[in-house]
């Protein structure tokens, strides 16, 4: 019975971190989807999703390594640092749904004006994905600046400025990453809760003064 009760165990931690797998790219993708927005790319909250899916994922394959070789220190590493991604997942799935649409603007504002200065090309790219030229209004300078970049909308002065387009974009992007990475960060909890049984299971078919000496 209690081989029956620890190979379950290592199976089912084995199974779950196949699934935090699939939960890391899922991160991934639908944080990484809103590059369709190039200056989303400097939105700290939305890379926070990304790198939280990308710490899952080296986790997860350290936590099947130390489920099939019963490691205890690895497995007691592993319920620490797999408590420590559900917290910033958490807090940073919070922030995601907690940004109103005034502060997405302020936020997308800031970004642009960075990429103005720096990064020009994040603009470049925006302008030329949407067909829109300028943030909010579009100046005269703005015109200057789309024609060179040989928009067909900038010949005849008819493109809608960049934030009119893009803001469903930018506020889809906030609201899935942070849909997505609360729902998933209570399933690291399970996780901990099971890690931490099968880490104090004995492994039946080992030297039982083993079990004490690890």
């Amino acid at each position: 019975m209690a081989s029956c009760g620890f190979v379950f165990s290592r199976n089912s931690l084995i199974g779950l971190n196949v699934f935090y797998i699939l939960v890391a790219f899922i991160l991934i993708g639908v944080a990484g989807a809103g590059k369709g927005v190039s200056v989303i790319t400097s939105y700290a909250v939305v890379g926070g999703i990304v790198a939280c899916g990308i710490f899952l994922l080296i986790l997860a394959i350290i936590g099947i390594y130390g489920a099939v070789k019963h490691h205890q220190v690895l497995l007691f590493f592993y319920m620490v640092l797999l408590f420590i991604i559900f917290l910033m997942q958490f807090a940073i799935a919070c922030a995601c749904l907690a940004v109103d649409k005034r502060e997405q603007k302020q936020l997308t504002s800031t970004a642009w004006n960075y990429s103005i200065e720096s990064q020009l090309n994040l603009i470049n790219t925006t302008e030329e994905h949407f067909q829109c030229c300028g943030f909010d209004r579009v100046l005269p300078s703005d015109w200057t600046r789309c024609e060179a970049e040989g928009l067909a909308c900038a010949k005849d002065h008819k493109c809608d400025d960049c934030w009119t387009v893009m803001e469903a974009s930018v506020n889809n992007a906030f609201k899935a990453s942070g849909g997505v990475g609360l729902f998933f960060s209570f399933t690291e909890i399970f996780g901990i809760l099971v890690s931490w049984s099968y880490r104090n299971m004995r492994d039946p078919r080992a030297d039982p003064t083993a079990f004490l000496q690890e």
